[in-house]
């Protein structure tokens, strides 16, 4: 079938609308007409980061539409559906079956290679092969071709302009907190780089009754966007970082959370942590961090790495809902819609940080 999508012709490109065809659908996968798709930073790095023979690509990774077809082989799905995608996972590896799902062994595979596990493309264009799947969706696109692993059925009272970005953005941030660091009241929380995840994180850490938030930022406009959820603001253009949060968390933080990927933040929020505490680097770009040895060695610090918050998108997802619906995870005010021939408009507003979290609409 024909369709449209946001394609970039060449590394580093910007987003274009062209019409191209989707392939057939397979006995194990769900095409669904998109609604909205939330735009990530992922997709605006990887443009610009993927091998020149990986192009032209149809990036988006939050999706949220309605399924038109499914194949023989899906279960659990049906045509009329409303379902917020998210990544892949095999769900038969050793990881998968442990009901860490985040790091499915066939996980490259599955969600960066720009093709099915067969090597064919769901994606062409006057015959020539289009790069996509995506994180199994490739959602900048009007169409997009996903599965049922990571199509995530939601009710279909649901607003998929709200929900897109817990595909991926929202449920990093919260899964981060519930899942890999499960603070208790008493903890300290510090969010470097408060971005769609870094904001999401400390929603859940709010619905946690996590009493001490800090967020660092340069951007005013993000530290009052965090003060929504009680964190006071660090503005690290004028404040020594490590002092002023040691003073805010009583000597030290709890647990530290890094979006940002700049290697001197994460020496910084490491050297915030109070002895034994966390922190976690969430950020994608930058390709070593340079730690402080003797701070590490002497005080069991711990710094890991989490692939989706450790979540698993059909648990996630719904939690993530329910927990909105209820008033408890209140990040309606992030999300600014765009129409999707402003999608270059989106991409240049949320590096301005004049938006947090931008949702395209078909």
């Amino acid at each position: 079938m024909r369709t449209t999508a946001a394609v970039v012709e060449k590394q580093g490109a910007d987003f274009a609308l062209t019409e191209v065809d989707l392939d057939a659908l397979r006995a194990d996968e769900v095409l669904v007409r998109m609604v909205a798709t939330g735009l990530c930073h992922t997709d605006i790095h990887l443009k610009g980061f993927l091998p020149e023979e990986m192009f032209p690509n149809v990036f988006g990774h939050e999706g949220a539409g309605v399924v038109e077809a499914v194949g023989p082989d899906v279960t659990g799905i049906e045509v009329g559906d409303q379902v917020v995608l998210s990544f892949r996972s095999c769900r038969a590896c050793a990881e998968c079956t442990a009901g860490h799902v985040g790091y499915c062994e066939q996980s490259l595979l599955l969600n960066y290679m720009g093709m099915r596990m067969d090597g064919s493309t769901t994606y062409s264009r006057e015959g020539a092969p289009v790069f996509g799947s995506f994180f199994g969706q490739s959602s900048l696109s009007a169409h997009a071709i996903a599965y049922a692993d990571n199509c995530v059925v939601v009710d279909r009272s649901v607003d998929l302009t709200k929900v897109a970005p817990y595909g991926c953005g929202f449920q990093t941030g919260a899964g981060t907190v519930f899942n890999v660091l499960d603070p208790e009241p008493e903890d300290s929380l510090v969010v470097y780089g408060v971005g769609a995840v870094g904001l999401a994180a400390l929603a859940a850490a709010r619905h946690l009754g996590v009493r001490t938030l800090v967020a660092v930022d340069p951007m005013a406009s993000r530290r009052e966007a965090a003060a929504r959820y009680g964190a006071i603001g660090v503005d690290p253009t004028t404040e020594t970082v490590v002092d002023r949060v040691k003073e805010l968390t009583g000597g030290g933080a709890s647990y530290g959370i890094d979006t940002t990927a700049i290697s001197d933040v994460v020496k910084q929020a490491q050297q915030s942590l109070r002895a034994r505490g966390t922190l976690v680097a969430l950020g994608l770009g930058a390709e070593e961090y340079a730690v402080d040895a003797i701070d590490l060695l002497q005080t069991g610090k711990v710094i890991r790495s989490s692939v989706e918050g450790d979540s698993d998108p059909q648990q996630m997802v719904p939690r993530l809902i329910e927990l909105n619906q209820a008033g408890e995870f209140d990040v309606d005010p992030l999300v600014t819609t765009y129409p999707v021939a402003e999608i270059n408009q989106a991409v240049a507003d949320v590096l301005a940080g004049k938006v947090v979290k931008p949702v395209l609409l078909w």
